[in-house]
């Protein structure tokens, strides 16, 4: 049986801190690599196997089309063998666009909106009921029947309730020889000359036809005149009897006969939001607008508006001739610019925020004469809405920064959609209803709509129902039944939008890909934890292969085999320490194997802190799933939110508290889900939210750039005495100026050489060899080190070498405090995981001056970090605990909760079925509550 096992072989690999190891990986198995963070797990995985799998699929294209892709670097690597297809799903690909959405994503909308287009029923807007529609054999019979004997007019409506005079359009009708038509319910005849009032609306039916039903005449060219008609009256036709005013509207498409509206018969695209047949004609499908709040017109009402009140005045370049209308404004009320804004009268504000056109004549005592006032002003409001729409200059990006905010869409109700796309209905709810059902509950529905159909519309209906359920089910099994279809792509955690992927990627059931997954564990509780692991088994059973990037205990001993990188990170991992089958684990000598075994743990502090007695308050919360829910921060305590995937803590914690303190501290202008008060927010004077977004988007940033530390370092070395009499200024030390920089490169210390029909190839820059800096700019040396050799120093490195310097030293020391002693200070931001640029952030916040009322939130500050940096951590944010700062911890690893004062568990369930606080007190309380969910694993890991 060995022989027969495939391996994917890789030789010599290099990538980035790789040692030029080789490593053979069974095909066809779920294989979990693993090590510390920075270890070069994901330059195994990612840097080198997807990569190359990539390349090649790439190298299968023609060379025209390959132009267009951007070609792939090569990575590293001396030869890999048994390479399949590979598909990588990582956690960074969260689409940003507002208009992207679980259900676009996922394609499940696209299957609803042929679901409703093919078997839904149209709806009135007004009256409620059923909307038919006719073909025109029934048109024909329904006027034989209902109108038998008698003598009727045919018409065709040209005008629907529109304004004009439509003398043009009588000439061309009188051109064609018809001579009346029926105009606001009076029949009238057509003249050369008739011309209709053009200021009121109109509504003109074409008299087509004159029948006798059941005459022969008549009978005759009854049909070729219905034709007439419906092509003049764009599928509808009136039937007037004759001097009588019984009038009956009849439609090809589909009709409300009370009011004579029809809609036309539903496309697929009908229902799209971002398309203009189906979205919102108001908020153009985004179900959000942004409107212009004047609560952040003014901040000090102290000041006058010629010293700058009113705020927005300042963001607009060109506001002479605003100012001279505001002056006006106040002239009519006696006063000037100069005036402090609070005496302003309230009158006065609101003819300058909402506009005023009025002339009004002043005495002016002393000159013994009478003033005209002419003020002509729309207001800032309207002024400020149309530099917005306007988008020409960077005012309009200051002021939508500064003074909108968004608010749901009054004319959709934030369903994205137009009125007459939600009329279609399929059992008694509109697209936009079953959009916002929570993904468990739309299963249900999906199954309660097919015996209800008749029997064309269950054939119709079948295969469709059958493709969406299929998709569904798979959303269902990676723990994202709280999820709704309409809910924006950009709201998504990281974890989550990892999870759609991957379901998305279950549900095309391909077979012999290789798959790549970076923990996708991520902001999963643990209950939630089994069920991902089965549909990863799932993958490898239909013939797949599984590589997984994980520190999940569970997932590394569920695993058909395991490989543990290190021994250390950065510069000092890079080597394979250990292959092998889970159980064998328990025998290795690694540190993750000693976590796993239990020799070595995090240890359970002996007391928990009791805080410095201090809370905020929070009552009242509703945003999302929460459900009217009170929560009390206790200050100076290490507080950890948990509960499963969905519950509602990300609402409670980032939509709601975070955002109302930011206003409170920093004014800023995110507006907090709804809630009723808040108390207790003068405990803290500084807040501060350390989330795992990248630090910088450029090459050009780096450690030492963002922790502020590299301006302390070009200080330095321009004030040593070389320096000092050559005239170097800070200046010339950094890389992003002209000056000290090697202008060949501009300091990039790269240079990308294009290649036609080639990816593009890095090099090093030939002047400088990739230092960055011109030789003079080198030979300043401080303790025989240049800036440049200063920049590829590791962090551990530095802290022995900036001893001397307290300045520095301090934030050398929090980078290796937080475990990121392996990392060097110039290494680009782009190549630093989410877990490391989390922790440069935490670290820049460490070495700041300490307030001891700081309050810090993390959002699962665990993600992408070993046990080993777990416990780094909480080292860290122990220290500042105990300086009397307090934090608010988002978290499912077992590890933090464990080391929490006081736990908030969320809950019960996710979705609707969460959304309340389940249980709170410290972990020994909380894991002997019978509700929570947590609380089973909670007691497990205190035992």
């Amino acid at each position: 049986m060995s022989d027969s096992k495939e391996y994917i072989e890789v030789y010599g690999a290099r990538e980035h801190n790789l040692k030029n190891i080789d490593v053979k990986i069974p095909r066809n198995e779920l294989v979990v690599i693993t090590g510390l963070s920075g270890s070069g797990k994901s330059s195994l995985a990612f840097d080198t196997i997807f990569a190359e799998g990539q390349r090649r699929y790439i190298e299968t294209f023609s060379a025209y089309a390959r132009q267009f892709l951007g070609g792939l670097e090569r990575p590293d690597v001396d030869k890999i063998d048994g390479l399949s297809p590979v598909i990588a799903i990582e956690q960074k690909t969260t689409n940003k666009n507002p208009r992207s959405t679980v259900g676009t994503v996922t394609e499940l909308y696209d299957y609803l909106r042929l679901l409703f287009a093919r078997v839904s029923d149209a709806y009135s807007q007004t009256s409620g009921r059923k909307l038919v529609s006719y073909t025109e054999e029934q048109i024909l019979e329904t006027i034989k029947e209902n109108y038998q004997g008698e003598k009727v007019l045919l018409l065709a409506p040209v005008v629907r309730s529109r304004k004009g005079h439509y003398h043009e359009l009588f000439v061309q009708l009188a051109k064609k020889g018809y001579s009346q038509a029926r105009i606001d319910g009076e029949l009238q005849d057509i003249e050369y000359d008739l011309k209709l009032d053009r200021y009121k609306t109109h509504d003109i039916d074409v008299v087509i036809d004159r029948w006798i039903i059941g005459e022969n005449a008549s009978e005759a060219r009854m049909e070729k005149s219905l034709k007439t008609a419906m092509q003049m009256g764009e599928g509808l036709v009136g039937i007037q009897k004759f001097e009588s005013d019984e009038f009956q509207y009849f439609s090809r498409n589909l009709m409300d006969e009370d009011s004579g509206n029809s809609l036309a018969l539903p496309e697929p695209n009908t229902f799209s939001f971002n398309s203009p047949k189906g979205s919102c004609p108001n908020c153009k499908g985004l179900g959000m607008v942004k409107r212009i709040n004047t609560d952040f017109f003014v901040t000090n009402p102290k000041l006058s508006i010629d010293q700058g009140a009113l705020l927005p005045l300042e963001d607009i370049k060109s506001n002479k001739w605003i100012l001279g209308q505001i002056k006006n404004i106040l002239e009519i009320f006696g006063l000037d610019l100069s005036t402090p804004f609070n005496k302003i009268p309230e009158e006065a504000i609101n003819y300058i925020y909402n506009g005023c056109h009025k002339e009004i004549s002043k005495d002016l005592k002393l000159a013994g004469i009478t003033k005209k006032i002419k003020v002509n002003f729309d207001g800032l409001i309207s002024i400020l809405e149309e530099i917005v729409e306007d988008k020409e200059s960077y005012d309009a990006v200051l002021i939508e920064r500064h003074f909108t905010t968004e608010e749901i869409c009054s004319v959709c109700d934030g369903t994205r959609l137009m009125a007459s796309s939600l009329s279609f209905k399929i059992d008694g709810k509109n697209i936009a209803e079953i959009n916002a059902l929570p993904l468990s509950e739309l299963m249900d529905w999906l199954h309660s709509i097919e015996p209800k159909f008749n029997k064309t519309k269950k054939i119709i209906a079948h295969e469709i129902l059958k493709e969406i359920r299929t998709r569904l089910q798979f959303l269902l099994n990676v723990g994202l039944e709280y999820l709704s279809l309409s809910r924006s792509s950009r709201t998504l955690s990281g974890g989550e939008s990892q999870r759609i992927r991957l379901a998305t990627q279950i549900g095309s059931q391909l077979v012999n890909v290789l798959y790549i997954l970076d923990e996708p564990s991520i902001g999963l509780h643990q209950r939630d934890n089994e069920r991902l692991i089965a549909s990863l088994k799932n993958l490898r059973d239909i013939g797949n292969s599984v590589i997984v990037v994980e520190h999940d205990k569970d997932m590394i001993l569920e695993a058909d085999e395991v490989l543990d990188v290190g021994p250390r990170a950065g510069k000092f991992g890079g080597e394979i320490l250990w292959q092998g089958k889970p159980k064998d684990l328990l025998k290795a000598n690694t540190i993750t194997a000693d976590y796993i075994t239990g020799k070595r743990k995090i240890k359970i502090p002996e007391n928990r802190r009791e805080g410095n007695g201090k809370s905020i308050i929070l009552k009242g919360a509703t945003g999302n799933n929460l459900k009217n829910v009170n929560l009390e921060i206790p200050l100076g305590k290490l507080v950890v939110v948990t509960g499963v995937s969905g519950s509602g803590k990300s609402s409670l914690i980032n939509g709601t508290l975070y955002p109302i303190l930011n206003k409170h501290i920093y004014r800023a202008v995110k507006e907090p889900l709804p809630y009723k008060k808040i108390e207790g927010i003068e405990n803290i004077d500084k807040i501060v939210d350390v989330d795992q977004s990248p630090i910088g988007r450029t090459p050009r940033s780096n450690p030492a750039t963002y922790t502020g530390m590299f301006t302390d370092i070009r200080n330095l070395f321009s004030e040593l005495p070389e320096s000092k009499i050559r005239g170097y200024k800070p200046g010339r030390f950094s890389f992003n100026v002209k000056g000290g920089r090697c202008e060949t490169c501009q300091g990039g210390g790269l240079k990308v050489i294009e290649m036609n029909f080639l990816p593009d190839v890095y090099v090093h820059c030939e002047t400088c060899h990739g230092k960055r800096f011109n030789r003079e700019t080198l030979e300043v040396r401080y303790k025989g080190k240049s800036i440049s050799d200063v920049l590829e120093m590791t962090i551990d490195e530095a802290v022995e070498f900036f001893q001397p310097i307290p300045k520095i030293f301090i934030k050398v020391k929090t980078l290796q405090d937080v475990g990121l002693g392996y990392i060097t200070l110039g290494q680009q931001s782009t190549t630093l995981s989410g877990g490391e640029a989390q922790r440069i952030k935490l670290a820049t916040e460490l070495s700041k001056r300490n307030t001891g009322n700081t309050l810090y939130i993390l959002d699962e500050p665990t993600t992408g970090l070993h046990f080993e940096d777990v416990r780094v951590l909480m080292e860290a944010i122990n220290q500042l605990v105990d300086l009397g700062n307090s934090f608010i911890i988002i978290e499912h690893n077992m590890d933090v909760i464990k080391l929490a004062d006081h736990i908030i568990d969320v809950g019960p369930e996710g979705g609707k079925n969460g959304g309340e606080i389940v249980v709170k007190g410290t972990p020994e309380q909380v894991a002997k509550s019978k509700k929570s969910l947590t609380a089973r694993f909670l007691k497990k890991e205190l035992e």
